[in-house]
């Protein structure tokens, strides 16, 4: 006899209880507003509605401030031949690409749940992430590839053009990432969309300080040497982004979650011998989900007692590890003998 329990809901009586059994020494806050599988949100499901509507004002925004300079350093670009600038104007087409594919995937986001898309179109956020890292690896690449070419073959750049752009450019960018630090970073596509904003910033310094080392020394290398400082940056940036949204598309671990640990907690519960089919994983950035088969005492499902074995180990994942997604199984002894795959 095997009982299943599921759970999408907000701290209870026995999540307090667990909580001053195990004296667990982290304080967290449980993920708020989230949408079961069945498509049922939880209390605060209007408000996390809300908080993203705001968010996509914020990044439409700093989106527009991005695309308008950006038209902007292209001509400069053209009329002072950088390379720098160029690599600055490329940087910040993946910027306002970033932006504007953080905007679509937060409307995905918000559609709820079907019985073909069992947790609605959450996992669109990190498939974003995913898309900015990859756009930010390639692009990266040609500009280090012409960088190389002007090493060797350097041409003419025109340095207070340089340092009055770069300038104009880190105050827009400036400006655009105070708008969009208004925003939660805990989602992956916003914080995608922050890092190349602010990778940006920096690489408009660089371009500023190329520039001025032209008008004084008449160097012209030190801007193709700018602009693979600026591909080492989106490297970097692009990188990140990357590991954190293939860790999530490849059904990693939440980052933050100790297998071993929540294991040990669970099994701390009297009634529980046993725990195999532990899994964790993330839907998307604010939805950390977990499933286990829990083999407990032959005498629990004969005094009733399953019931409340499940509400204690629901609480205890929300209260240790702000899981509210858990799905358990419980177990007589000897069921694992006749399942399959077990692990």
């Amino acid at each position: 006899m095997t009982i299943s329990g599921r759970h999408a809901a907000g701290p209870s009586d026995s999540a307090r209880q667990c909580r001053a059994e195990h004296k667990h020494s982290a304080s967290r806050t449980a993920a708020p507003g989230l949408v079961d599988a069945g498509g049922n949100g939880g209390p605060s499901t209007h408000a996390t509605l809300g908080a993203r509507s705001s968010e996509r004002r914020y990044l439409a925004v700093a989106l527009l401030l991005i695309v308008l300079f950006m038209v902007a350093e292209i001509v400069a670009a053209v009329l002072s031949g950088s390379l720098a600038l160029f690599a600055d104007a490329g940087h910040m087409l993946t910027d306002a690409g970033a932006l504007a594919m953080a905007i679509w995937a937060s409307r995905l986001a918000e559609h709820r749940a079907t019985d073909t898309w069992t947790f609605g179109l959450k996992r669109a956020e990190i498939v974003s992430a995913a898309v900015n890292g990859v756009a930010l690896v390639v692009i990266a690449g040609l500009i280090a590839f012409e960088a190389i070419v002007r090493l060797l073959h350097p041409d003419s750049v025109t340095g207070s053009v340089l340092v009055g752009v770069a300038s104009a450019g880190v105050a827009v960018n400036l400006a655009a990432t105070l708008v969009l630090a208004k925003a939660s970073r805990s989602r992956l596509n916003i914080a995608g969309a922050f890092a190349h904003l602010l990778t940006d910033l920096w690489a408009f310094l660089g371009t500023a300080a190329a520039g001025i080392i032209i008008m004084i020394t008449g160097f012209a290398r030190v801007d193709a040497i700018a602009a693979l400082g600026v591909t080492s940056l989106m490297l970097l940036a692009g990188w990140r982004l990357l590991r954190e949204s293939g860790r999530v598309l490849l059904e990693g671990a939440p980052a933050d979650m100790d297998l071993t640990e929540v294991r040990a907690h669970l099994l701390q519960l009297p009634q529980v011998r046993e725990i195999h089919d532990l899994h964790a994983w993330v839907v998307t950035s604010d939805l950390p989900a977990l499933s286990a088969h829990i083999t407990v005492s032959s005498s629990c499902f004969a005094d009733g007692q399953a019931p409340e074995i499940l509400d204690r180990l629901q609480a205890c994942l929300l209260g240790h590890f702000d899981v509210a997604h858990s799905t358990f199984q419980l177990e007589p002894p000897g069921h694992t003998n006749h399942e399959t795959a077990a692990h």
